[in-house]
């Protein structure tokens, strides 16, 4: 006798962008384990993006090139872009996930909060960080203030509300690297499919 039922598709995207700033291209599997074939260019952010991946359970590869010569900028925020393109596609029609994660993280003496809502609408609410933070720069590359900047383009190009907010912490390795895994602790709550929930999880019926 056969089994009717049918397996659940993996939720899985593949994006790529290309402009006079950088190359990238960005493949995700939601369902994944937190395997990484990383390498943007910029080492500390390579860093970050296997964090998010390994701690949210997303199978992350990510390519890029970029004017990195004149600033980690452009191609940090283009990566950024391409990866909420790529978990809104591989969130598809979001039937039967939880929606919401919530998730707070140390790192020796820092501590990040981070709450995420797949909610179709982007907002992004960061705040927390010392004074002077956004002028530091982390292994040689990536200063502080682009820490915001990722969140902001992967919260507008997923379509997430999140919010992520700086408890503590002095060292700014340890309090971007506390910000990245909340995120992504949160994100995989929010992600996960949930066998209670039925259709979309909201009332409006899309999210």
């Amino acid at each position: 006798m056969s089994d009717s039922r049918t397996a659940p598709q993996p939720r899985t995207a593949q994006r790529t962008r290309s402009t006079s700033e950088s190359t990238v291209e960005v493949q995700v599997n939601l369902d994944g384990t937190g395997r990484t074939d990383i390498n943007t260019s910029v080492p500390f952010f390579d860093h970050m993006l296997t964090a998010f991946a390994k701690h949210s359970l997303t199978d992350l590869t990510v390519r890029a090139k970029g004017d990195t010569h004149i600033d980690a900028h452009h191609t940090v925020e283009d990566i950024s872009i391409v990866l909420g393109q790529a978990i809104r596609d591989a969130l598809g029609d979001k039937a039967g996930i939880s929606r919401y994660g919530d998730a707070l993280v140390p790192l020796d003496e820092a501590l990040a909060q981070a709450v995420v809502d797949i909610s179709g609408r982007p907002f992004l609410v960061h705040d927390g960080e010392p004074a002077g933070f956004e002028f530091h720069l982390i292994g040689g590359h990536f200063t502080g203030s682009l820490v915001r900047h990722v969140f902001e383009a992967i919260t507008l190009n997923a379509g997430l509300t999140v919010h992520v907010r700086v408890l503590g912490g002095r060292d700014p390795h340890h309090i971007a690297e506390a910000e990245f895994k909340a995120f992504a602790r949160a994100f995989r709550q929010a992600k996960a499919i949930d066998p209670l929930v039925e259709g979309i999880p909201s009332t409006k019926g899309a999210l």
